[in-house]
């Protein structure tokens, strides 16, 4: 079994090394990162610089390839150019913090599942809660037994799922859920400050706010809220689902004449 793993928060990052050790004991992993934090790059890909790919080693053991560029482009250049034979699976993790609601479009972590699922791979992005101190026990066990499950599904379509943990021990995790996007969002917080040259600047220091997540009960948000671990399929494809009929009240045809 052979695992792609990448993530967004860089290649050093304890969540990555987390979930590494765990998958290690059921295959064979490649990591393939970015060499420095991409977090919130979103669905970014390098296409007007070339990507450095940089041999990686700790504690005197080659660890992985840093890649100067997004998670994206590790997934990439993993499937086309690195990997031989190509990997079963692609595993993006684990996030420092939960990647829940509308903050789903601005993940790096999430936005590397996507990229394999365009590829014609299953990808998933795992997440663990509390940015400040995360846990990622219940993260790390369960997202390798996940992927490994769906390594050996041979006959499946290929999916991308969004999973997110709570910072937990697994023994106390109250269960799984398949869930829905919420409308939890980054609450902007900008720290305005001066540099030593007197140019103004502002920091985003913004937090994630679980909006009205209790009245949802089988969204992302709520699930965590709950100590349960939510499991979120993402697609590429996002076209409009609701009611398009208000758009023929434009008449449209004039924007033509």
């Amino acid at each position: 079994m052979r695992f792609l793993l990448t993530n967004d928060d860089g290649i050093y990052a304890r969540g990555l090394a987390a979930i590494k050790q765990e998958l290690e004991k059921l295959g064979d992993v490649t990591v393939i990162a970015p060499i420095t934090e991409q977090s919130a790059v979103g669905h970014a890909i390098t296409i007007a610089d070339p990507l450095k790919v940089i041999p990686i080693s700790r504690a005197g053991e080659f660890y992985g390839y840093g890649i100067t560029g997004s998670p994206a482009d590790c997934v990439k250049l993993g499937i086309s150019c690195i990997m031989k034979p190509k990997p079963d699976i692609i595993v993006s993790g684990i996030n420092r913090g939960e990647n829940v609601g509308i903050n789903v479009l601005y993940s790096g972590t999430v936005s590397a599942a996507t990229e394999a699922l365009i590829l014609g791979y299953t990808g998933i992005a795992l997440s663990a809660t509390n940015y400040l101190n995360p846990d990622y026990t219940a993260a790390s066990i369960f997202g390798s037994r996940l992927a490994a499950t769906l390594a050996k599904m041979k006959d499946m379509p290929p999916v991308a799922l969004n999973v997110n943990c709570p910072s937990l021990p697994l023994s106390k995790i109250r269960g799984i859920r398949i869930t829905k996007q919420s409308n939890a969002r980054l609450k902007d917080k900008f720290v305005k400050r001066i540099d030593p040259r007197g140019n103004i600047y502002y920091w985003q220091a913004g937090r994630t706010s679980l909006v009205d997540s209790e009245k949802e009960p089988d969204s992302d948000a709520a699930c965590l809220k709950n100590r349960m671990i939510s499991i979120m399929p993402i697609h590429y494809q996002l076209g409009w689902n609701g009611d398009p009929s208000f758009l023929k009240n434009l008449n449209l045809k004039r924007l033509l004449k």
